[in-house]
């Protein structure tokens, strides 16, 4: 019997190659400003739907579709398989299928839509909680249980090390989750006439995410907590300062005070869109690394760094979209972001997001070349070299 398909099974094919050029210890003092010998470069996500099927008509070799063509330098993340979100028994299932779209019912039980050709991430069309009965009735799937530890997740974890990883762990997110649960509209509006509703399900998370890596941690060193929350558009987060100040920084801090004390040095938060006006309150809440800092939405990781110095770290922040443009803006955007992160440090350079339908791979190699060689120029002035070359 075939196994049943899964919805991430339909964009597995926007998989690309992996890389590690740099061990832990580097990437950790260069990213917390203790260092800053050579600088770091990176595709964070890949291709978006489409593009491998237009590079390859372009000529593309199978090394440039899986990007492994590609001259990086980036770390290895090696993730602790332990689980501290939903953890149940409820398998996906396709409901229905065409050549466009996939409604399937996910792991949360919400019928979910999927764009076969345009999107990465199904989009609910339905949440399981309105009311705080409604929580109380799944907060099983969030409370603590031995089967959140992956049999033999010890020795995976040590092998990360000993093989010079990053060991990374990952929490669900403040806003994200109970996005999930809720949806955006419930959510935003259970601040203010919920609020219970909101603080127990981030107590129940964070219970048990504290609970998992207090153990995780007593065996190996953490070096990265991530956390997922894409929480905003081009107008900003779809939470203000007040929230998360009120229902996230609780959270985030109970697990992050944790896991700094026994030796972790980075707490890094993915969140697309304009995060400008929350910045302040998720570096009290112990953020020290965003990502993918986009620009379209008004993230300049230039003034972003005049601001907050090396209480930040970055990865991305170069524009997507000039790739679609003319050599001459793609330079300007590397001219400007490059120089002085490269001086700084501190920053993995790399596209804001997965790289847009319409780049050409032209356009692609001449950036990729471009970049290297203004690191490579701007790294020599940093050191007083000869521009040679810095990676490796």
């Amino acid at each position: 019997m075939a196994a049943k398909r899964r919805l991430a099974d339909y964009h597995a094919v926007l998989a690309i190659a992996g890389g590690m050029e740099v061990d832990r210890e580097e990437y950790l003092a260069y990213m917390t400003f203790r260092a800053n010998e050579r600088p770091l470069f990176t595709e964070l996500f890949g291709p978006i739907i489409g593009l491998k099927e237009e590079w390859a008509a372009q000529g593309a070799t199978p090394e440039e579709l899986d990007l492994s063509a590609f001259r990086y330098r980036r770390p290895g993340f090696g993730s602790v398989p332990v689980n501290t979100g939903w953890l149940g028994e409820e398998e996906e299932e396709i409901l229905y299928e065409d050549e466009e779209f996939v409604i399937a019912c996910d792991h949360y039980g919400r019928r979910v839509k999927l764009s076969k050709k345009v999107a990465t991430l199904p989009l609910p069309m339905e949440y399981p909680v309105r009311t705080i009965a409604d929580w109380r009735r799944i907060r099983h799937h969030y409370e603590f249980s031995e089967e959140r530890f992956t049999p033999g997740w010890e020795e995976i974890a040590r092998e990360h090390l000993r093989a010079g990883r990053v060991v990374t762990v990952s929490i669900p997110g403040g806003f994200d989750e109970p996005r999930q649960l809720l949806g955006e509209e419930q959510l935003a509006l259970a601040y203010y006439d919920q609020p219970e509703l909101v603080h127990e399900i981030l107590e129940t998370i964070g219970e048990t995410a504290y609970r998992v890596l207090e153990r995780v941690s007593a065996v190996v060193t953490v070096d990265q907590l991530m956390v997922h929350e894409d929480m905003a558009g081009k107008s900003g987060p779809l939470a203000g300062p007040r929230q998360v100040r009120e229902f996230i920084a609780p959270y985030y801090r109970r697990v992050w005070d944790m896991l700094r004390e026994r030796g972790a040095q980075l707490f890094g938060q993915d969140s697309d869109g304009n995060m400008n006006p929350v910045i302040p309150a998720f570096l009290e809440a112990g953020v020290n690394l965003m990502y993918p800092m986009e620009p379209a939405a008004g993230m300049d990781i230039v003034a972003l760094r005049k601001e907050y110095g090396t209480r930040l770290a970055f990865m991305g922040g170069i524009d997507k979209h000039v790739l679609r443009r003319s050599r001459e803006e793609i330079v300007a955007e590397l001219e400007y972001k490059i120089p002085p992160m490269v001086a700084t440090g501190g920053c993995v350079l790399g596209l804001d997001h997965r790289i847009p339908n319409g780049t050409p791979l032209a356009n692609y190699r001449f950036y990729i070349e471009k970049a290297w060689e203004i690191m490579d120029r701007e790294a020599a002035k940093l050191h007083g070299a000869t521009p040679v070359g810095t990676g490796g």
